[in-house]
């Protein structure tokens, strides 16, 4: 392996955005979740395969509810609710709103239709243009809300679709939700090679130019000790390696709980692999699909995240070091727009970034990346007043912190400072490994 040239991370000046046609934005999210949608049968809409997955008909009226409750019963005189039953359908986590029903048990409401729910999305979506065409959009109490609305959406996107495939990987006949794209051309990844990150005072933290989620602040100093960071994601290749090497039968690589876990679990891969006849194989959303040992290794659990970072004598990086190493590259990859909908190899390394000049790829896009930070609130963080302050300070407790999207999250959506969370067992989700270990 190579290490590059010692850099100190830099941040760009962020570009205010123009000015937003809220909207139009609106729109946009809302014909992108039913476009989600569109090919799943009402049958596939209902189903709950596990008590942390929801039925996509469940996300379809869920994000409209939140429009509903938040939006047009306080703003649009005269507005009211599509069926005022719904609110203990639909309400998810916000105990300021009132009951619900039980999140495990989401998989037994067969009524409202799935065609009832496509009527309640249109009906609020009305009620929304006529909020937002009657000059609305302007009060910023109300562009807030709406801003958050469709982040929150967004976040449902990428719910629906890893939840569908948990469901479907479920059904013996393992359907596929899309066509499979084309093989890419087997190559074999680069060397694990290494990003040198300077120590000493650092700012992460959202910036304040456009939107963020209220944990990604507010902005604060950290103090790193000098760090490298891998330049690309762990393979299957590499994960393969670790199983090979007893990496799930071997104690002293894991944490307690997740050995506890491991064990109770049977865990011997990451979810959705399997052997057949033709070799290695995984479960995605194009249904079965041979196993590609050069594309990032996914949905491994944290406890999964770090027995490999200490099988291979390295560590996770915390989530300020990550953001520190991402601040100032380009937000772009291998995110839900560029149609692929799984884990894609690493690039190639152009010749100059043996310069240290850029080396690091895949941070956006692709797989989460398990940080080793535990979810917490930063140095002064308020949650909002009222029930959109539940939003995320209430699950600050024994969560784990990923970084930089995946193959599934809507193009846009994220943000060198956004801060996703699960807990560490969870690996339903796209979510990989970066290896990281002190300078």
């Amino acid at each position: 392996m190579r290490t590059t040239a010692v850099r100190t991370p830099t941040r760009r000046p962020i570009a205010m955005p123009p000015a937003e046609d809220l909207s139009a934005a609106y729109r946009e999210t809302r014909a992108a979740t039913q476009a989600l949608a569109a090919s799943l049968s009402p049958e596939d809409q209902v189903v709950q395969s596990m008590p942390d997955a929801s039925p996509a008909k469940w996300h379809l009226a869920h994000t409209t509810w939140f429009f509903e409750t938040f939006l047009l019963g306080p703003h649009l005189p005269g507005y009211r609710p599509y069926d005022e039953r719904w609110g203990f359908l639909f309400n998810s986590y916000y105990e300021a709103v009132g009951a619900r029903h039980p999140r495990p048990r989401r998989g037994l409401l067969t009524r409202p239709s799935a065609e009832e729910v496509v009527r309640y999305r249109a009906r609020v979506d009305e009620a929304m243009t006529a909020l937002l065409g009657g000059g609305n959009g302007a009060r910023p109490e109300v562009a807030d809300l709406v801003r958050l609305g469709i982040h929150h959406e967004q976040q449902h996107q990428e719910l629906l679709l890893t939840d569908i495939l948990h469901a479907f990987s479920c059904n013996p006949l393992r359907p596929a939700y899309r066509a499979a794209a084309a093989p890419a051309a087997d190559a074999a990844p680069d060397a694990l090679d290494w990003d040198v990150c300077e120590g000493g005072l650092h700012e992460i933290g959202h910036a304040g130019a456009g939107f963020a989620f209220d944990n990604e602040g507010p902005r604060h100093q950290v103090f790193l000790r000098p760090f490298r960071l891998a330049t690309r994601l762990v393979t299957n290749a590499e994960w393969r390696a670790f199983i090979a090497d007893d990496g799930y039968r071997r104690a002293e690589l894991w944490l307690s709980d997740g050995w506890a876990t491991a064990q109770a679990e049977g865990w011997r891969a990451p979810l959705y692999w399997e052997n057949g006849d033709d070799g290695q194989r995984s479960m995605t959303l194009a249904g079965v699909q041979p196993l590609d040992p050069a594309a990032p290794a996914c949905h491994v659990s944290f406890y999964e995240a770090d027995a490999f970072a200490r099988w291979a004598g390295k560590r996770l990086p915390t989530e300020a070091e990550w953001e520190t190493a991402a601040a100032g590259l380009p937000i772009a990859g291998n995110f839900r727009g560029t149609g692929e909908l799984r884990p894609l190899p690493a690039q190639p390394a152009p010749a100059h970034e043996v310069q240290g000049d850029g080396a690091l790829r895949q941070m956006f896009g692709d797989v989460w990346e398990w940080t080793g930070s535990a979810y917490s609130a930063y140095p002064g963080f308020r949650p909002a007043a009222g029930a959109v302050g539940e939003y995320n300070g209430k699950f600050m407790c024994n969560q784990m912190v990923l970084r930089g999207g995946s193959c599934v999250t809507p193009d846009g959506h994220v943000r060198p400072s956004y801060r996703n969370f699960f807990y560490p067992h969870q690996r339903w989700q796209f979510a990989g490994v970066r290896l990281a270990e002190d300078a």
